[in-house]
């Protein structure tokens, strides 16, 4: 997934500023997508060069303006075509499993430490990832709901079954990287009395 992508999928919402962006991408692309807003805005300005978002100065405060992005006929097409292409995996970069590869040469203590940072981590994912599922079937999510109210009636619940199946995913990922954890810990004690 690309960056310009993971911003098509915010603005076919609605349109919104880069802060607004930066701000909703943080609570819900950004999960499974990360990008700073030092990447956000240049990309937004690509974009708009290449004919896939067209900005519009509006007001903001009592004498500035801030950019506003519309998704263009184009840019939806470009968004549909990805969603539509075979995913391309990229190779896999996971520093905490190479590192636990060659735990024997860390001390136990630094082992230890290790594996319960991983477990913070993936804990306070967790508890994030349990929330956005708890607002999405509670009917709180708000860019949920501004996303549903740009969705026909019948497509709806398919909207939600998704977002639903999404975040299914992402707490089983968070619920098993604590699980591996909590066994390096069992090994480190058990390697070392």
């Amino acid at each position: 997934m690309s960056l310009p992508n993971a911003l098509l999928a915010l603005l076919v919402v609605e349109p919104m500023t880069g802060y607004d962006l930066h701000k909703h991408f943080e609570a819900s692309v950004g999960h499974v997508w990360h990008a700073p807003d030092s990447q956000i805005y240049p990309t937004l300005k690509r974009m708009e060069a290449e004919g896939l978002l067209e900005g519009e100065d509006i007001p903001w405060g009592p004498r500035g303006k801030k950019r506003q992005y519309h998704v263009t006929p184009a840019g939806r097409e470009a968004f549909k075509s990805w969603m539509n292409t075979p995913l391309e995996y990229a190779r896999t970069r996971d520093p905490a499993h190479l590192k636990a590869a060659y735990l024997e040469w860390a001390e136990p203590n630094a082992a230890r430490e290790h594996l319960l940072a991983h477990i913070d981590h993936h804990s306070s994912l967790l508890s994030q990832w349990q929330q956005t599922m708890k607002e999405i079937e509670d009917g709180t999510s708000g860019m949920l709901a501004r996303r549903l109210a740009h969705t026909p009636k019948e497509d709806q619940e398919k909207t939600r079954a998704y977002k639903r199946f999404t975040y299914e995913g992402l707490i089983a990922q968070a619920e098993a990287e604590i699980a591996w954890a909590r066994r390096g810990l069992a090994l480190v004690d058990k390697l070392n009395g």
